[in-house]
């Protein structure tokens, strides 16, 4: 395998990521501001949020059919191309129906990518850098959510939140482009079978596959939340302006998502020299350690440690991004991985940010935006027993026994 060629796709498909999530998350930025100038309720904001992921979710197991089938390449760049036309789109509109339509277009977009570039990255390198190769994958989701945040409120204050959009959606159609003459890997060159439509009902009945789609759904449905919510929080609780709230609450999306997908990456690596269920235990670790951190930014007095609480609570909600995707392309063959991705992607967003944010905005009108956040928090636990029974299943379906190590 070349190294070097390898280093290239990762360098690409990091900045398709990154864009990715920041054509997706300038839209919670300028929330206020949709909001004052379209006359809606929280509700209806949380809906725009929903309304994407519905798209998003139903469209990739579509792709992902196709995705064991072609050449990833072709749908990875045409994916970009896509998504960032309908960001575009989404300064063009006119009302809000026009603009749940614009939102769901780059649904589809983005559903296309995120459903084949996780395998098609991770089949460039090595098994024993796989967590920490699918841990850098995973940084786009805070960085590109930050500086989302940062551009869109910074761009929606001085210049209207519609120029926010057609800022951000160049760069992904430039992406999109040179994404289309990268090759396949050698792993599904050498591959030419297809599984048939009824094979991929073997996914399943792999246990440990379906509960790790099930702690990341509950992962989903909390920073889904988050994601949407807290640039507002902050700006109603601590009086901040749209710009600062932005830059604020991206400042430590970012820092703490740097910083938490690449130590639960390395720890992932480095535990695996001695546990095969070492993706698993890092995942049940970041949610549990996450819980207090979270309800303590809610609860916090003082903008400062809320700051603080929220980092935390961010850092270890990341930690587990990238063991989970290893333990996806791990435990699924090669010939079934783009729709293993796309069925995963359908749970985690069914069962998380597809409805959350809507969620969270119905908690919000009826008791506060407070108790809101709060009870998204708390829903963390859960995503930590889901995670312990993935190990265990994990271990009976590999025939482990007492996992003694690593073994060939």
């Amino acid at each position: 395998m070349n190294d070097s060629y390898s280093r290239k796709v990762l360098t690409l498909i990091f900045c398709m990521s990154l864009f990715n999530y920041i054509d997706r998350q300038v839209l919670f930025a300028v929330f206020p501001l949709i909001k004052t100038d379209l006359r809606l309720s929280d509700a209806q904001l949380g809906f725009l949020a929903s309304s994407f992921m519905i798209v998003y979710m139903c469209f990739a197991p579509f792709v992902g059919y196709f995705g064991d089938r072609v050449r990833r390449p072709l749908i990875i760049g045409v994916s970009a191309i896509f998504w960032s036309v309908a960001t575009l789109g989404s300064g063009l509109i006119r009302n809000y129906g026009q603009l749940i339509f614009a939102r769901s277009a780059v649904g589809i977009g983005e559903a296309g990518y995120g459903t084949v570039s996780p395998s098609f990255l991770a089949e460039w390198f090595p098994l024993e850098k796989r967590a920490r190769i699918m841990a850098l994958y995973a940084l786009a989701i805070p960085a590109g959510s930050a500086i989302g945040y940062l551009l869109g409120g910074a761009l929606g204050q001085h210049f209207g939140w519609r120029n926010a959009f057609f800022i951000v959606a160049i760069p992904g159609m430039l992406l999109g482009v040179v994404a289309l003459f990268l090759k396949e890997t050698p792993e599904k060159t050498q591959r030419s079978e297809h599984i048939p439509l009824r094979g991929y009902l073997a996914l399943f009945k792999n246990r440990t596959f379906l509960l790790v789609c099930l702690s990341q759904s509950i992962g989903t449905f909390s920073v889904g939340g988050l994601a949407a919510w807290m640039p507002s929080y902050f700006v109603r609780n601590f009086d901040l302006s749209v710009g600062r709230a932005g830059f604020l609450f991206g400042l430590v999306t970012v820092l703490a998502g740097l910083s938490g997908n690449f130590t639960g990456g390395w720890v992932a690596d480095w535990l695996r020299k001695r546990t095969r269920r070492a993706y698993f235990i890092v995942g049940y670790m970041s949610f549990f350690l996450s819980i207090p951190f979270g309800v303590g930014a809610v609860l916090a007095s003082s903008l400062n440690m809320a700051l603080v609480m929220m980092f935390f609570a961010e850092f270890f909600i990341f930690a587990y991004s990238g063991p989970y995707h290893a333990a996806i392309v791990e435990t699924v063959p090669v010939t079934m991985r783009s729709m293993a991705f796309a069925l995963d992607i359908f749970i985690i967003h069914a069962l998380g940010d597809a409805i959350s944010p809507f969620l969270l905005g119905v908690v919000s009108d009826a008791a506060g935006l407070h108790l809101a956040i709060f009870l998204a928090m708390l829903y963390l636990f859960f995503g930590g027993l889901t995670s312990i029974l993935a190990g265990e299943a994990y271990k009976r379906d590999f025939n482990l026994g007492s996992d003694p190590g690593v073994r060939p």
